[in-house]
């Protein structure tokens, strides 16, 4: 239970935050997250160290994928490679990168 209230109030401060900041640009989000398309846009693949399926990012929802950068970043989520890709990322980065995926699909 204390585990779902915790994500339920993550999901909502970074409800939150999407709105306090300027409106997210797809299009600028589609130059920031191509970096993200050489693992996250090859369909099936596989990460080969330790071995897991790497998620497709099109058609998430902007919030969720916010919430996931913002949670590497701040080391709530533990991924070597995904700390380096959004370590110097401004939040203004992250609703631009997350908008692009939403709404494209790749």
């Amino acid at each position: 239970m204390k585990r779902l209230l915790v994500c339920l109030l993550g999901f909502g401060l970074a409800a939150m935050s999407i709105s306090s900041h300027a409106a997210a640009d797809a299009q600028a989000g589609a130059v920031k997250g191509q970096t993200c398309l050489g693992c996250h846009g090859i369909p099936n693949y596989n990460n080969v160290y330790p071995t897991f399926h790497v998620p497709k990012l099109g058609g998430q929802h902007a919030a969720y994928l916010v919430a996931a950068m913002k949670a590497y970043k701040g080391g709530q989520r533990s991924h070597d490679t995904m700390y380096g890709n959004v370590a110097d990322l401004s939040e203004q980065d992250m609703q631009d990168i997350a908008a692009y995926f939403e709404q494209d699909g790749k």
